[in-house]
C-alpha cells in the first residue's frame, strides 16, 4: 500500500509499518481489517462471556464437590469399621472417587491460582468449612483433591477425595470453540464478501480510466447502487462525454489548421523561391519555412491524441526499407542492420511517424554528415528499431524529462530547431502499441533511440520497463 505524502516528509514508523504488512489491493485490505475487527469482537466476547459464565459455573461444581463429599463422608460413618475398606474400593470402582487418609507428611501442590479455581475453593470452604484443604496432586497422583473430616472437630480423623478431572472441568470447552470458529470463519466469509462487493464499483471506474488514458470511449457505467458509488458513476460519465465532445472539437479545430497555416506557408515558400534574390538568402529563408512547416506538423501529430488507425500485421523490414530510401536520396549515410523480414502487429502510418521522427531527432542534433545506424531485430519478446547517432546524447537524469512534451535539452543540444514535440509524439505511438522508447546512451558517444513493439501480436499488451544498457539490443557499430 503506498500513501501520497507531502513532498520532503517522510513517513512515520508506524506508517511504514503498515505499508510493509499491509496488501496492495483496497479487497484485501478492507478483508483483512474486517477480519481483524472480527476475531477482536469474538475474542473480547469470550472474555466477557467467561468472565460472567465463571462465578455460575463454579457454583455448580462446588455444589457437585460438597454433595460428593458428604455423600462420601456419610457412607463411611455409617459404615462398619470392617468394611471401610471394601467401601473405598468399591467408589473407586464405580464412581471414579479415590479416598485416603489424610497424613501430615503428605506431599500436595496446590490448586493453579486462576479465578475459576479461586470461587471453587470460596464455594466449597463456604459450605464444608475453612478447614477444607484443595490440592492438583497428591503424592503422586493428578487430580481434584478435597479434604474433609468426619467430624469437623477432629483433626486427626481426616480424609482426601479425589474427583475425576472430566466433573471438574467444563465439558463444552471444546463444542464452545468448535462453534467460535465456525462463526468467526462465517463471519470472515462474509466480510470478504462485503469487501468484494464494495470493490466491485471502483474496479469498473478502474478499468474506464485504462480506456480513457488509451484515446478510447468506455461504455457508460452503472450510476444504481449505493449513493456515493453513483455519484462516482455519473461524475465520470459526464467526464467521459466532455472528453468525448472535446476529442470531436479538437479534430474539427485541427483539421482547419492544417490547411489553414500550411497553404499560406506554401505560397511564402513559392514566393521565396521567385523573388529573385540571391541562393545563399533565399536557400536560408526555405529552410526556416521547411522548420515552420515541421512544427507545425509536429503540433499537429501530437494534437491528434492516439491514433485510432487498426493494428493489423506488418513487415517492420519493408517499413524501415521504405523511410529510409528518401534520407539516402538525400545523401544521409544511413546504415540498415536487418533481417530479411520481420512481422509484427503495428499501426503502419502512426509507426512510420515515430520512425521518422526518431531519424529527424538524430540528423537535427547530430549533423546530417554523420552515420546514422539502424538496426532492427527481435529481442525478449519485443521487435525493436533501434536508431543509433553521434550526437552530444542525453544525460541519464534527463531521460525521463525529455519524454514530455515542450521539453529540449538546452546545454546538450542549444543551436537546435524544432518543439520539443518529436520524442514526446514517439512515446505517445509507443504507448498505444503496449510497447516502450527505449533512450540509451551509445558507446564512444551518441544516443540509441529504441522503439520496442510487443512481438505477440497484442498491441495492447502491457510492456515490460527495461533501464539498463544490457537490456536493448545491441550492435558493434
Amino acid at each position: 500500500m503506498s500513501a501520497k505524502l507531502h513532498p520532503g516528509r517522510r513517513p512515520r514508523p508506524v506508517t511504514r509499518l503498515l505499508q510493509a504488512c499491509l496488501p496492495g489491493t483496497l479487497l484485501w485490505q478492507t478483508f483483512l481489517l474486517v477480519a481483524l475487527l472480527l476475531i477482536l469482537a469474538l475474542g473480547a466476547w469470550s472474555q466477557i462471556f467467561s468472565y460472567f459464565q465463571e462465578p455460575a459455573r463454579s457454583r455448580d461444581v462446588a455444589q457437585m464437590v460438597v454433595s460428593v463429599v458428604n455423600l462420601t463422608r456419610t457412607a463411611l460413618i455409617n459404615a462398619d469399621a470392617g468394611r471401610r475398606t471394601d467401601l473405598l474400593i468399591e467408589l473407586a470402582a464405580l464412581e471414579g472417587i479415590r479416598i485416603y487418609p489424610a497424613e501430615a507428611s503428605d506431599e500436595v501442590e496446590p490448586l493453579a491460582d486462576t479465578r475459576p479455581n479461586r470461587l471453587l475453593i470460596n464455594d466449597v470452604r463456604r459450605q464444608l468449612g475453612n478447614h477444607t484443604r484443595f490440592a492438583s496432586r497428591w503424592k503422586t497422583l493428578d487430580g481434584f483433591w478435597v479434604s474433609f473430616r468426619l467430624d469437623p472437630d477432629d483433626q486427626h480423623n481426616e480424609y482426601w477425595v479425589m474427583l475425576p478431572g472430566e466433573r471438574i472441568e467444563s465439558p463444552d470447552t471444546l463444542d464452545w470453540l468448535v462453534w467460535g470458529l465456525g462463526a468467526l470463519f462465517a463471519a470472515m466469509l462474509g466480510a470478504y464478501l462485503i469487501a468484494s462487493w464494495m470493490g466491485r464499483p471502483l474496479r469498473q471506474v478502474a478499468r474506464a480510466a485504462r480506456l480513457v488514458g488509451s484515446g478510447q470511449t468506455p461504455p457508460p457505467l452503472d450510476e444504481s447502487g449505493p449513493h456515493e458509488i453513483a455519484v462516482v458513476a455519473h461524475a465520470f460519465n459526464q467526464m467521459t462525454g466532455d472528453l468525448a465532445r472535446t476529442d470531436a472539437d479538437r479534430a474539427l479545430i485541427l483539421a482547419g489548421v492544417s490547411h489553414d497555416l500550411r497553404t499560406p506557408l506554401a505560397r511564402l515558400r513559392l514566393g521565396v523561391e521567385m523573388s529573385g534574390a540571391p541562393d545563399s538568402e533565399v536557400t536560408a529563408m526555405v529552410s526556416d519555412i521547411e522548420e515552420m512547416d515541421r512544427i507545425i506538423g509536429q503540433f499537429l501529430d501530437f494534437g491528434r491524441g492516439v491514433p485510432q488507425e487498426p493494428a493489423q500485421a506488418v513487415d517492420v523490414v519493408q517499413l524501415v526499407r521504405e523511410i529510409a530510401e528518401p534520407y539516402r536520396l538525400r545523401g544521409i549515410d544511413l546504415q540498415l542492420d536487418t533481417p530479411e523480414s520481420l512481422t509484427c502487429s503495428a499501426r503502419a502510418l502512426s509507426l512510420r511517424r515515430a520512425l521518422a521522427n526518431l531519424i529527424d531527432n538524430a540528423l537535427r542534433y547530430a549533423g546530417e554528415d554523420m552515420r546514422l545506424d539502424i538496426v532492427v531485430g527481435p529481442h525478449d519478446g519485443f521487435t525493436c528499431i533501434e536508431v543509433a547517432d553521434r550526437g552530444p546524447g542525453i544525460p541519464e537524469d534527463e531521460v525521463e524529462r525529455m519524454r514530455h512534451p515542450f521539453t529540449r535539452l538546452e546545454k546538450a543540444r542549444s543551436n537546435t530547431k524544432g518543439a520539443g514535440l518529436g520524442l514526446a509524439i514517439v512515446e505517445r505511438v509507443m504507448r498505444s502499441h503496449g510497447g516502450r522508447l527505449d533512450l540509451l546512451p551509445r558507446e564512444g558517444g551518441g544516443l540509441r533511440a529504441i522503439l520496442c513493439l510487443p512481438a505477440d501480436g497484442n498491441p495492447g499488451a502491457r510492456a515490460r520497463m527495461h533501464g539498463s544498457q544490457e537490456d536493448s539490443p545491441s550492435h558493434a557499430h
